[in-house]
């Protein structure tokens, strides 16, 4: 399943005395972007307007570590826009913006009742990055936080822009007690860091801060790229968008994702297994459905052969079942002996149940088919001669004050 992952701006900012004119501030036009085919290894990254993005089976964005703050409380037992209200209630007091102005998101598998972490960002900031990238076609599936309070504790020590001096680098501390981006210049972020580092620490750095990190740190850091962190991020199970940013048509979503899931890379061996079970079945029954025809094909060959040595006068073979009846039938007849279908046993038939003291009236025989006027019997009556007769395998219809019998089963090629 390939993967295409934007990383958001962070908010405009501007110094003190500009009041509210950072959201006028224009937005970018291009966006830092990663690809990969496989979700796991990065195939290309750039930065680019969202039209020329690759495309991508799922899109995931990602928010940077200093737009977010981090708050453990016990979850509100509410749903929807009641659980939202109520998070609100909860961090009026630890949040220093308007809690209307403000966008929370639950750690993934919360449940009320329990501890969880709460995200929160600012939302318009939020939606007008979401709303800039989906105003170009492009469908985001998940918005992801950089980092996340996480054990065991990591750090990645970049550059807060493009310009590398003391007071842009800066160190982004992930434990299990929250998120903490804190500038390298002064004591705080050394105090932030345990004494002695834990062995299972894990410290990346950007290659433009590489080499002040690994002297700030007293040892080697691993270098990772822009574009290999968010590619990391999007792997986490993290999901903000939830209460105002839920996506529409949750339904339809759900089944994209499954979709997506299902041509995934990790569902590679099923689908290969689903694909060996069908061709399996379409084998076998292909094999199946040639055995069916040589068998019938045989049959078919085998009553040819017995038509021709029971009856030697005929040449040509075309249906062995409807050519011996007929050959049958002539047999009988040149030796005066009645048939089935004949007037005689249609007669014994009627005769075997009829009512006694009933005159039949009027009788016809057409095509193995005998029909006797009753003009003057009730439905008992009727019911009784029928079934006295399907005994025997004879049918009887009545209609307009007349019975028909005819053989329940058709003769082959009776209509010949």
């Amino acid at each position: 399943m390939s993967l295409l992952v934007v990383a958001l701006p962070p908010r405009p900012r501007l110094h003190a005395g500009h009041g509210d004119a950072a959201a006028s501030l224009p937005r970018p036009s291009e966006f830092a972007y990663a690809f990969s085919k496989d979700g796991l290894n990065l195939e290309r990254h750039g930065r680019a307007a969202p039209a020329l993005w690759p495309r991508a089976d799922q899109v995931v964005a990602v928010l940077p570590a200093g737009e977010v703050s981090w708050h453990r409380i016990g979850c509100p037992r509410a749903n929807g826009k009641k659980l939202r209200a109520a998070l609100a209630g909860v961090l009026e007091e630890m949040l220093l913006d308007d809690t209307e102005r403000l966008h929370f998101a639950l750690a993934p598998g919360a449940k009320g009742g329990e501890p969880a972490w709460v995200m929160v960002t600012d939302r318009e900031a939020l939606g007008l990055g979401l709303a800039q990238i989906e105003s170009a076609g492009v469908r985001v599936d998940r918005v992801v936080p950089a980092v996340w309070p996480d054990e065991p504790p990591s750090a990645h020590i970049d550059t807060a822009g493009d310009d590398l001096d003391a007071t842009s680098i800066r160190l982004t501390w992930s434990d299990a007690e929250g998120v903490r981006v804190l500038p390298l210049q002064g004591s705080l972020a050394r105090t932030l860091l345990p004494q002695p580092l834990p062995a299972e620490l894990r410290i990346s750095a950007s290659p433009a801060a590489a080499t002040a990190a690994e002297r700030w740190i007293g040892r080697p850091v691993l270098v990772q790229t822009d574009a290999e962190l968010a590619l990391q991020a999007a792997r986490s199970l993290w999901n903000l968008r939830q209460f105002d940013f839920t996506p529409r048509h949750r339904g339809l979503s759900a089944l994209r994702e499954a979709r997506r899931r299902f041509f995934g890379a990790s569902w590679r061996p099923v689908r290969w297994g689903l694909a060996s079970l069908v061709a399996v079945q379409l084998v076998g029954l292909n094999v199946a459905a040639w055995q069916q025809r040589s068998t019938l094909a045989d049959k078919r060959a085998e009553m040819g052969r017995l038509l021709t040595a029971t009856h030697p006068q005929v040449r040509a073979v075309y249906d062995p079942a409807v050519q011996m009846q007929r050959e049958t039938d002539l047999l009988r007849a040149a030796a005066g002996r009645g048939g089935d279908a004949d007037l005689e046993a249609a007669l014994q038939a009627a005769a075997s149940a009829w009512p006694a003291g009933r005159p039949v009236q009027t009788l016809s025989f057409e095509a193995g088919r005998l029909t006797l006027a009753a003009p003057d019997w009730d439905e008992a009556q009727v019911a009784a001669f029928r079934d006295a007769l399907a005994l025997a395998g004879w049918q009887v219809e009545a209609v307009d004050g007349r019975l028909t019998l005819n053989r329940g089963a058709a003769r082959p090629g009776a209509d010949a």
